[in-house]
């Protein structure tokens, strides 16, 4: 199929990865990603993408560059510019935090499954050495 075509809201409520890519164009990349109670990405920084983020379940913390705080909960969305330290965390201990992504332009490699956030470490460690 040319680009993607899918229930967004019921492919993000089902997904039990850590991160799963759904689709990868030329200026684009849809993720899904599942959050264990507790579980965060992890401070990082993208320097050329920029990040948008939409909360299907749960409730996330949002900390920018680092000392920026902002509370995200189902059905709200947040944009991370290019270029900005971010951590994404899931502030509740026993509801899993399910939100979808979209980089633009890509950031994984076309296909990526991560079942858990270690793989997904353990992935980009090989992937920058």
């Amino acid at each position: 199929m040319t680009g993607f075509v899918g229930h967004i809201e019921k492919l993000t409520e089902k997904n039990k990865y850590f991160r799963q890519v759904l689709f990868t164009g030329k200026y684009t990349q849809l993720v899904v990603m599942c959050l264990q109670p507790g579980e965060e990405i992890g401070n990082e920084i993208h320097p050329a993408v920029d990040q948008f983020f939409r909360i299907e379940q749960g409730e996330a913390k949002f900390v920018l560059n680092g000392k920026e705080e902002h509370v995200v909960g189902k059905n709200e969305a947040a944009i991370v510019p290019a270029g900005t330290y971010h951590n994404v965390i899931n502030t509740s201990k026993t509801t899993r935090l399910k939100l979808y992504t979209v980089y633009s332009p890509p950031n994984h490699p076309a296909g990526t499954v991560h079942k858990t956030k270690a793989e997904a470490e353990a992935a980009e460690k090989l992937a920058h050495h």
